[in-house]
């Protein structure tokens, strides 16, 4: 049997298949930059946060001692500065009263000499304990700093994906910041993290339309974008395959 058709003109549809994982579009590490015993947690797995909002407190007692010193120190260095002034003043009176002698002639040259270097020693006295001052000022400054550090909040609105401490636990910030919890920013809005093969990266494009498939949802197929595909060769075990993001 002779079976006949018309001739028609139409597209050819060309799939590349990847597998890769769903994640969120931005997620934001949230670590500590001291170290301490975790006090308290006020955010879970699944919590939804905001900017600002508190989630976890580092005990902040040996930081509360260091604010205390360093205020201490502070108000020493400003009375010292306080008591230099005052020998400044009497050095300055001092000088004056030897330089009005020593114009009549009623002090040897040698007093009027002591009288101007007591004087340049008072004022360089002085000029020191400012700079004390200033100094105790700062390590206030900066023990106010790492005291307000153990108050950890959230950076970014989202929903807590990962909490990696619990009350009690120490976190050590010696080295690099301890990643306390992680935060999706907003996961309304998700991407595929496509692994493509090298023998089809040459096909792929950004803008070009994507269908998926999630295991959680099998009848479900879901539609995206290519955003990007990232030039960046992924070796593993000799198999080359490139990034590609879907949004």
């Amino acid at each position: 049997e002779i079976m006949t058709a018309p001739v028609t003109r139409g597209d050819i549809v060309e799939i590349v298949a990847a597998t890769g994982t769903l994640e969120a579009v931005t997620t934001v590490q949230v670590g500590s930059q001291i170290s301490g015993t975790i006090q308290s947690l006020y955010a879970d797995f699944n919590s939804l946060v905001h900017k600002g909002e508190v989630l976890a407190r580092i005990e902040p007692s040996s930081y509360q001692s260091q604010v205390e010193q360093s205020q201490a120190n502070l108000d020493r260095a400003i009375a010292d500065a306080q008591r230099f002034v005052v020998t400044v003043d009497d050095a300055n009176t001092k000088l004056k009263r030897a330089r009005e002698l020593s114009a009549r002639q009623l002090i040897p040259a040698t007093d009027l000499e002591t009288a101007e270097v007591e004087a340049r020693s008072a004022q360089a006295q002085k000029e020191s304990s400012d700079a004390q001052v200033t100094q105790a000022r700062a390590s206030l400054n900066q023990a106010k700093v790492m005291l307000e550090k153990t108050v950890i909040t959230a950076p970014i609105d989202g929903f807590v994906v990962a909490r990696n401490v619990d009350v009690g636990q120490t976190v050590a910030a010696s080295l690099q910041a301890p990643t306390l919890f992680v935060i999706a920013a907003d996961l309304t809005k998700m991407r595929v993290n496509a692994s493509i093969d090298e023998s089809d990266v040459g096909r792929i494009q950004e803008g070009q339309a994507a269908t998926f498939h999630v295991d959680a949802y099998p009848n479900e197929t879901f539609t995206g974008k290519v955003a990007q595909v990232r030039l960046s060769p992924i070796i593993v075990q000799n198999v080359v395959t490139y990034a590609g993001l879907i949004d």
